[in-house]
């Protein structure tokens, strides 16, 4: 079984360790070299400057260099952002309303639950809509958010890979109680998942405590 939680913890990851990777040894490389100069051409006694000319080789690799790795940064992120924009098309839909402080999810045979619960390996796909105010669905473990607008539905795609339990957040303040907006995903196997919700006894408010994982 995969590792991380979705292929975007990865994805993120990756892309976090490089960016700060390549700033690490641009740091270090801009500190010795500013240390050096210091030394060698500190201000002496009888010393005449002299002018440096430019440099086509020089500049030429002060412009190659900077250009590869920022296009690098992009290919990255555009991946990233590609795979959260995709949407499969066997993806498990479930209609999420986020409300001053909390979060509904509706799901297609009608149940209703105030916790996500998904099957492991399913793509899931969330309708997400705010019943008030601005809010943002957020998912730390998963490194996945997006913005919940008044008046406009927006989507959110991912992949769970692993079974477990994690937290979900409100990620844009939106009043007194925005700090106790939290909720959690449920990740279920797929045979547990598909009893309970073929289950139709009880469609309300079921609590997370309920299910064993």
């Amino acid at each position: 079984m995969n590792s991380a939680p979705t292929d975007y913890v990865t994805t993120v990851d990756s892309s976090m360790i490089f960016i700060v990777g390549v700033s690490l040894v641009f740091f270090i490389g801009i500190v010795v070299t500013m240390i050096f100069f210091v030394i060698k051409f500190n201000r002496k006694k009888g010393h005449k400057p002299v002018d440096i000319h430019g440099s086509l080789l020089l500049e030429t690799v002060w412009f190659v260099i900077p250009l590869v790795l920022v296009i690098t940064m992009f290919y990255y992120g555009f991946r990233g952002y590609s795979d959260f924009r995709t949407i499969p098309k066997n993806a498990f839909e479930v209609d999420v309303v986020g409300r001053m402080w909390d979060w509904d999810f509706n799901y297609k045979n009608g149940r209703k639950t105030d916790s996500l619960y998904v099957a492991v390996d399913i793509p899931v796909k969330l309708n997400l809509v705010s019943a008030d105010v601005n809010h943002s669905f957020f998912i730390p473990a998963f490194r996945i958010k997006q913005d919940v607008i008044n008046g406009s539905m927006h989507t959110l795609v991912f992949t769970p890979r692993k079974v477990g339990k994690y937290n979900v957040a409100c990620a844009e303040y939106c009043g007194l109680n925005h700090s106790k907006m939290y909720t959690k995903i449920i990740v279920m196997p797929k045979k547990e998942f598909d009893e309970w919700y073929s289950n139709n006894k009880e469609k309300n408010n079921i609590s997370s405590n309920n299910i064993k994982l």
